[in-house]
């Protein structure tokens, strides 16, 4: 049986932008924030690519990535996720092989394969690739593994910096398709069930079923996302889980927002159907005090047997976010 005291923490920031507060700001509580979890013992801290979008402000995912690796000593920084269909693998490879060479051994590269924004906004951000195929993010993940390998004899584009800083990628996913693809290349894998909790188990036994031994990895790895409210008692904490739930709310019913701070009894509000939406897109959260926090994580360990939680915190006062962080980390070493 897995123990919280093995599970290995991190974190994923989209940066929000608070209501009534600016980028600058949303920026800064990053920077915090990365601090915080550092001093707690955290693993690692990414940054999510997401473009076009009311409040989010990680657009410039690989600049963030240097920001915050700045700022902090050793842990881990990176993407999670770059969206393959913006980029060519080859600046990709530079961005990520620059960092790499200024943080030596901090750095990871989380791929997705969706555009992280709408279509007209990907086609914006690449305007020369305007029909994607099946096959494009399998050959891209390999472009980009070749060019942050080891200079071959005879190759004609690398990536200076980038080549041979082996810099680490995971494949991100929210279904079968980068499971399977993760498994094939024997790759880490890291499962968006912060958002979407229905595939989890599926993805991730196909990923474990199928995985293949590679130079990178003995055995599968398996990171989840996990939305987290924690606070001094359930009903605090339910009451801050009202920015989430009215950013989620906003998601679904397309009226994004920046994030909002809490609104007692927001839930009560909606219609059934809008509640059970909400709800579908949080199967995964933990919500609640110290106790619940603590049972609440152990029980998601033991169901996904996951080696590492990547926590989402979308709390409004940055400070009690901080604390949030606090519960789950005690929650993890009792």
């Amino acid at each position: 049986m897995p123990s919280l005291q093995n599970l290995a923490l991190s974190m994923l920031d989209l940066v929000a932008v608070r209501e009534g507060g600016s980028v600058a700001d949303a920026l800064a509580i990053a920077l915090r924030t990365a601090q915080h979890a550092e001093a707690l013992g955290f693993r690692r801290y990414w940054l999510a690519e997401h473009h076009n979008m009311e409040g989010i402000a990680s657009s410039a995912t690989a600049v963030l990535v240097g920001h915050i690796a700045a700022g902090t000593q050793h842990l881990r920084v990176g993407a999670g996720g770059i969206m393959l269909p913006n980029h060519a693998p080859l600046v990709v490879a530079e961005a990520f092989g620059t960092l790499a060479e200024l943080y030596p051994g901090r750095i990871d590269l989380g791929l997705g394969r969706a555009p992280g924004t709408d279509r007209l906004t990907m086609h914006a951000l690449r305007r020369d690739r305007l029909a994607e195929t099946e096959h494009d993010f399998p050959r891209d993940v390999a472009e980009l593994q070749t060019l942050l390998g080891p200079i071959q004899p005879g190759q004609q584009i690398v990536a200076m910096p980038g080549a041979g800083t082996q810099v680490p990628i995971w494949l991100l996913g929210s279904s079968l398709y980068s499971a399977q693809l993760a498994a094939e290349r024997g790759l880490p894998y890291a499962f968006a069930s912060h958002f979407a909790p229905r595939l989890l188990h599926p993805a991730v036994d196909m990923y474990r079923a199928r995985f293949r031994p590679s130079d990178v990895l003995a055995k599968p790895y398996v990171m989840i996302g996990v939305p987290l409210i924690a606070a001094a008692s359930d009903d605090e904490a339910e009451l801050l889980a009202s920015s989430t739930y009215q950013r989620v709310h906003g998601i679904l019913s397309g009226h994004r927002s920046r994030l909002q701070p809490p609104a007692p009894h927001f839930m009560d509000q909606l219609l059934p159907q809008q509640r059970a939406a909400i709800g579908d897109f949080l199967g995964a959260a933990v919500i609640g005090g110290p106790d619940k926090v603590r049972r609440g994580l152990n029980a998601l360990l033991q169901d996904s047997q996951a080696d590492e939680f990547m926590l989402v915190c979308d709390i409004y006062d940055p400070a009690l976010r901080l604390r949030s962080l606090d519960i789950a980390a005690a929650a993890c070493a009792a």
